[in-house]
């Protein structure tokens, strides 16, 4: 079809094309742009597992699991069992809470341990 036919069948559409003006004038409601998340791509190792455990229970069957389904070779699993027996739950870090990695990086220390023993049973 030549400009002279599309003219001819399509007047207004022809005329907005060359003018880049609208006969209607339509806004659009979008959603706003998701914010990026800090760990969006990111893939957990054992240790980030272990530092959502409350006991040492808990650690020992996420090792287990990970070793079980080869996500984690047995020396890895041998040396994560030997640190959590020798130097306990606290020696992989500071717990992470629920949430953690879909909370803004102001909003969470990584490091903060104020809350630590709260966070881990009696038991140890």
């Amino acid at each position: 079809m030549n400009k002279k036919d599309f003219k001819k069948l399509f007047p207004n559409l022809s005329d907005e094309m060359e003018t880049g003006k609208s006969l209607a004038d339509i806004e659009f409601e979008s959603d706003p742009p998701k914010k990026e998340r800090r760990y969006q791509s990111y893939n957990p190792e054992a240790v980030d597992f272990l530092r959502r455990c409350k006991t040492i229970e808990q650690a020992e069957e996420i090792i287990a699991y990970l070793e079980k389904r080869k996500e984690i070779q047995k020396q890895e699993a041998t040396a994560l069992r030997k640190q959590l027996k020798e130097k306990g739950l606290k020696s992989f870090g500071a717990p992470k809470r629920l949430g953690f990695y879909e909370i803004d990086e102001k909003e969470v220390d990584d490091e903060d341990e104020d809350d630590f023993d709260d966070f881990i049973d009696e038991d140890e």
